[in-house]
Parts: C-alpha cells; structure tokens; sequence
C-alpha cells in the first residue's frame, strides 16, 4: 500500500476506491485479524494529518480542531496534541462533550487534555484566529443531512474563511458517492485513511476535498485482500501502454479506421467540425463528417482534412455509413424531424457507435453487444434517459451509470466532475483528471471524437471509453496551464495529439 507518508503523494494514490463499509472492515481486520491496536491506527492517522498540515501550512502557528463525537474526532484530538507539543497555539473545539466519548477516541482526547491542549465547547467565535482549521466532526459514516449543532458546525466552518485541513473526508460529504448532505465543509487539503473512497472523486467530492492526500496507517496489504474496489480510479497511463503503441512503419490510412459524424443541425455546424477534427487529431485514418449542406463550405474551409458531406435526409447516409467502420452521433444533431430521421438510420447501421447530445434521445433500449455503443450524457440528459432529476442523477452518479448501462445495454460516460465510466469489465472507473475550464460548450463533442478515433483504431469499447474520457481530461490540463477560465475546446487539440503518441525510451546512446 502506500507506505511511510509524504505530504505530496499525488502521484502514488492508489486506484482502487473503497465504499465506506468496506474501510471499516478494513478497520476491523487490522484490529482483529493483525492485533494493531486501535489507538495505534489512531494515533498514525493524526501524525499523518499533522505532518500534511506542516508541509502545507508551514507558517501557520495557531490551529483550531474542530472535534466530533466519534474516532474521527478522536484522530482530531491527536492532530491537537502533536500541534501543542510542537509549540503551536493549538485547541480543540469540541462539538460532543469529550467527556462522553469512548475507546480509543476518549483516549486521544485525555491525553490531549493531559498535554494542556484548551478543550473548548464549540461556538462559532472559538474558530476566529485560527491560521487553520481541522475538521475533525465526521468521518466516512455520515449518512443522513446534517441537523441541528452538528449543520451549525459546518457552516461555521465555511463561513470563517480560513483555510482547512479535512481527516479522512470534509464532514457532510457522503463518502460512498460525493453528495453533500445538507451542507458540506469545503477543504484545501483532504487526508485520507486506509482506502479512497468514491465520494472524494465524483459529484460534489472534488469541490470539497480540495487536494487529497491518502496513508494506510501501515496496515499490512493483506487486510484488503478478496475485496473487490467499489471503483477504481481511471489508470490511463496503464490503458495508453496497452493501446497506443507506436505505429508500424508501413501503416496506412485504411488500417485506422474511419470515423463517420453526423450532426450539426442549422446553426450547430461547429459542433460536428470539433468531434470530426477530435477524431482525425486522435489517429483516425479517414474522417467524414454528414452535416447541414450549408455547414460544408465553411467546414472544409477551415479543416480539409476533413470529408464534409451535406445531408438532407437519411438516405443520403446510405452509402457513407456503407464507408464508414464507426459511427460519432449526435454533436449538434437536435431533435427536430432532420436528426431524428439521421438518428433513426444511423442507429439501426450495426456497426459501433459513440452517441452523444441530441442523439441520446433516440437509443433504445436493448441487449448489450447490439451493436457495440458507448453513450456519453452529462447528468441532465442522464436524467432523462432515467426518468428521474438530474438531483437524483448527482447524489450517485455511480449508481447513475450503472442503471444506464443495465437499461440501454452500453458502455456509459457519464461526464461531469469526477466523470464515471461503466462498461461491464470490473469496476467502474472514476476520472480524477479535467478542471472546470472544461464547463465551456463544445467539450463533449471532443470527447465524442476523441473515443470515436479510439474505436476505429480497434481499441475494445469500454477501454476506447475510458482511454477517451483520460485523454480528454489530460488535454484540457495540460491546456488550462495558463489559466482555466477561458478555455476553448480547440485549445485541446495540440494536446491531444501529443497524448496520444507518448514518447518512448529511446535506444542507448540515442539524442
């Protein structure tokens, strides 16, 4: 597992993402099965958040913890001791009396009491003069709206605007699926112990955590062996190895496929030109793109690389889909009678598909396998698909996914922050990866390209899903490197490009 804690260990997280019940077994294992005491797993949970707080936050010198009733309060009350004793104006804000905790957490707060840390009732005034705050009111276990003192909590925590340390998770964030119950703490930086948990990387967990810093307290790997991960966060170095090989040199067009897109509806022509030029920027051999006839002149003005087709009806598509080896459906397509008839033959083709926008509208519902789809909905058309809100959608989005992919047979993306890939293969996937420069019109038509190109390259739908949805957030960082408001979808296509040919070693003694 993760080994002795370093305070900047992004780049070491690990993939598999725990549901909160499963890390409380992982708990009790090491407990029960490998005799590590409690307050010793306690005890390194608050030196690891201690020393995340010193390398974050190395001038600040007061500090008010903000302690709950349970064993994450308990981790809180280390975090105070250790700061006392490095000579830290250090107090420990109690919201539960710390004279009706028990076990271990009861522990940590005497022996802070012990060490003269102030143990202090809550009010929202104790918090003022802090360099940092340390959120130490729930852990993973939270699992209705916050009410009452424990709501007033958390408000006072955002409102006092100094930065915070969360342990384990921000209090009143849901750890198994990113929804804020009733209001959630919102951290600079997120400490968290003995396994990842899906709700720091997906609805409204990213928001929340600030960066995320993950220890395993030193629990022996063997504790989480036969667990299956709830989700694993999306590994696209690992899939970008195993698909994007160099090329032979004496490749040709015909071996990589070609992309057919259909959109771009009066007025939405650029819609389809983004996920064309995606497609071709991507690695696709050959490129068509059946859109408005109005849309060709301008489109092959700008792009010639692309084949722009003017369709009027469906049956103009006859023999472009004959050409075609996948199909990109839906960018800028609309739900008018010219997109319905396009989506209804384009559909029915049999060859594999990326369905996006207007276009999701027309799947039906099937088999898996027939033919071969990846759908991409952000969580409003998700929600439709669904017959539910889009509320609904974002409270679980893994569960979203999941019930999309068992009723309309497919691999599903379900974009948005921390965007989920289910496909049938394992778990699924969560991307951790993309900013909010990516909330700009026309982002999903790239993705559409993107996973397009990867399909007609003969990458396996659910790998092409999640391969698409790495590059794409990977681009849009690499982009946003100059800031992030402001951000064009164009602006990703260097990137990607890039991304998509990784440099490899070269020989010894090579330039």
């Amino acid at each position: 597992m993760g080994g002795p804690f370093s305070p900047d260990p992004t780049a070491r997280l690990p993939s598999g993402l725990y549901r909160a019940a499963q890390v409380r077994g992982f708990d009790r294992a090491a407990i029960e099965g490998f005799g590590i005491p409690g307050a010793t797993l306690m005890a390194r949970a608050g030196e690891a958040a201690f020393r995340a707080l010193r390398a974050r936050w190395p001038e600040a010198r007061a500090l008010a913890v903000v302690c709950g009733a349970g064993n994450n309060g308990g981790d809180g009350y280390v975090v105070a001791r250790l700061a006392h004793e490095a000579g830290l104006a250090a107090r420990a804000v109690a919201v539960s009396d710390p004279l009706r905790l028990r076990g271990d957490a009861a522990g940590a707060a005497e022996a802070a009491r012990a060490a003269g840390v102030p143990l202090e009732p809550f009010r929202p005034e104790g918090l003022r003069g802090a360099d940092v705050l340390v959120d130490a009111l729930f852990g993973t276990g939270l699992d209705r709206p916050l009410e009452g003192e424990w709501a007033a909590a958390v408000q006072a925590v955002r409102s006092v605007g100094r930065p915070v340390l969360a342990l384990d998770i921000p209090s009143g964030l849901h750890a198994d699926t990113g929804q804020v119950l009733g209001a959630a703490v919102r951290a600079s930086v997120t400490v968290t112990f003995l396994g990842l948990k899906p709700g720091l990387f997906t609805g409204a967990g990213p928001a929340c955590c600030g960066r995320v810093l993950f220890h395993d307290l030193g629990v022996p790997r063997a504790v989480l062996e036969g667990e299956e991960p709830a989700a694993l966060r999306l590994d696209g170095e690992a899939l970008r190895r195993v698909w994007l090989a160099p090329r032979r040199r004496d490749a040709h067009k015909g071996r990589f496929g070609h992309v057919l897109v259909i959109g771009g509806d009066h007025g939405y022509g650029g819609a389809a030109r983004l996920a064309g030029e995606a497609a071709a920027r991507c690695g696709a051999g050959l490129v068509t793109v059946a859109t408005r006839p109005e849309h060709v002149g301008a489109m092959i003005a700008a792009r010639p690389e692309l084949m722009a087709r003017g369709v009027e009806r469906a049956s103009d598509l006859a023999p472009l889909l004959a050409r075609a080896t996948v199909v990109a459906l839906g960018p800028g397509l609309g739900q008018g009678r010219w997109g319905r008839e396009l989506a209804d033959a384009a559909l029915g083709c049999g060859l594999p598909q990326v369905v996006d926008a207007d276009a999701l509208t027309f799947v039906p519902q099937g088999l898996a396998g027939e033919p071969p789809r990846v759908l991409t909905p952000h969580p409003g058309e998700a929600a439709r698909m669904l017959g539910i809100s889009t509320a609904q959608v974002q409270d679980d989005r893994l569960l979203a996914a999941a019930s999309l992919r068992e009723r309309f047979g497919a691999v599903v993306v379900l974009k948005g922050n921390g965007t989920v890939v289910d496909d049938r293969q394992g778990p699924p996937a969560i991307c951790s990866q993309g900013n909010p420069g990516m909330a700009t019109g026309g982002m999903g038509d790239l993705l559409t390209g993107v996973v397009a190109a990867l399909l007609a390259q003969g990458v396996p739908p659910g790998a092409a899903a999640r391969l698409g949805v790495w590059l794409h957030a990977e681009a849009a960082d690499a982009a946003a490197r100059g800031g992030e408001r402001g951000l064009l979808p164009g602006d990703l296509f260097g990137h990607l490009t890039s991304l998509v040919n990784p440099r490899l070693p070269g020989p010894p003694g090579g330039p």
